[in-house]
């Protein structure tokens, strides 16, 4: 039997020792029969190969990265003062308590002190006596600028005063001239003495220095009040408070001046809060290596307080670009972690370690460049070499 020329010569051998095989041990086999299993034989030799295998494939990005850290922070209050008298009395009425709401200039509580009346009304008789002094200087001066124009005019006749009377009249009234100046000089420090006490009776009225909840009262009436004495309330400024976070010393560098974080507190775990950058210390503190940075939180509802330890979510924005890919591309089984990698129409491993997540897609960091394409499902089932068609979505 003649060799098929289409055929590879180990194709052709097997076919012939095949069929000799086969019609030298069923000769009962006629000749039609041998025909139509030949020509089924030559038909599945003469199959085209097969198609490659089609994989669902992505490109590899590079894009800015922000990595996330879990930082602890404290709320205080936005402003928070003491509030003392000024000076010394007794309390005689309290108009506001613990937790009460107030308004810049509110009064809070009044004080007496009757010997400040007994200051003002000397201080007001003193004025009265310098002004009386200073009326009598004027009439004096008035009778001595008289005495001494008429003996200036009795002067022009020789003989009529003596020499010095029209010299001792003139100083008589400059020395008049000079105690009513001083006169005025002395009324005007009574006057604003007066002032004085009577502006310090405003202390009396203990008022609120910027709206707030009064948070503590040290005070009932009938106590005695005054500069040295403890603290009559304690004043917070609530419906806006500051979130101070210690910033590790690695990311002092990259401090999002105006970004927004969120936090969340205990008191309420599946509500998130938000906050803004708002100042930076500017130094590091020597004993835990961190710069404490403030963000400002408005609290218009009440529900955060002073005092809480939230815990902020911290955006720490990428200084480069990194590589992103689907998170199912990456592969890991107890040797290796890698994505499958096609170039060339050939499947190829590449070991990555990953990093953060950012959105719908995973950082790596490997031996992979932007626009790479690699399998969009990782997997060991494909080997290394295997020859696969990418269709990249």
């Amino acid at each position: 039997m003649t060799r098929n020329p289409s055929l590879p010569t180990s194709v052709s051998c097997h076919y012939q020792t095949t069929n000799l095989g086969l019609w030298g041990s069923h000769s009962w086999l006629q000749p039609p029969f041998q025909a139509a299993i030949t020509a089924l034989l030559l038909a599945t030799l003469q199959l085209p190969a097969q198609p490659l295998p089609t994989i669902d494939a992505a490109r590899v990005a590079a894009l800015p990265v922000e990595r996330k850290l879990d930082l602890p922070g404290e709320l205080l209050p936005y402003q928070r003062t003491e509030i003392r008298a000024k000076i010394s009395g007794f309390i005689q009425k309290v108009l506001v308590d613990r937790g009460s709401h107030v308004k810049q200039g509110d009064i809070l509580a009044e004080l007496t002190a009757p010997e400040m009346d007994a200051r003002i009304a000397e201080a007001e008789a003193r004025v009265l006596v310098i002004e009386s002094e200073i009326a009598e200087s004027r009439a004096r001066l008035a009778a001595a600028q008289s005495t001494a124009s008429k003996l200036k005019l009795a002067s022009a006749t020789p003989g009529v005063i003596a020499g010095n009377e029209l010299e001792l009249a003139n100083r008589e009234t400059e020395a008049l001239q000079a105690r009513i100046q001083s006169g005025n000089v002395s009324v005007n420090a009574a006057r604003a003495s007066v002032k004085v006490l009577r502006d310090t009776l405003a202390y009396l009225k203990i008022t609120a220095p910027f709206d707030g909840t009064i948070t503590a009262r040290n005070i009932h009436p009938g106590a005695l009040a005054g500069p040295q004495s403890e603290p009559l309330f304690e004043l917070e400024q609530l419906n806006r408070l500051r979130l101070i976070v210690a910033l590790p010393e690695r990311e002092a560098a990259t401090i999002p001046h105006g970004r927004k974080m969120t936090f969340k507190v205990p008191a309420y775990p599946d509500l998130p809060f938000t906050a803004t950058v708002a100042r930076v210390s500017g130094s590091m503190d020597s004993k835990t290596r961190t710069m404490p940075v403030e963000l400002d939180v408005p609290n218009p509802k009440g529900q955060l307080a002073p005092g809480m330890f939230p815990s902020v979510t911290w955006v720490v924005p990428s200084k480069s670009a990194s590589l992103l890919v689907p998170p199912t591309s990456v592969a890991v089984t107890t040797e290796r972690t890698f994505v499958n990698r096609i170039r060339e129409g050939k499947v190829e491993w590449v070991d990555v370690v990953k990093g953060a997540v950012s959105g719908s897609l995973v950082e790596v960091r490997g031996l992979l460049d932007e626009g790479d394409v690699i399998a969009r499902r990782g997997t060991d089932e494909l080997r290394q070499g295997m020859r696969v068609q990418a269709a990249v979505k």
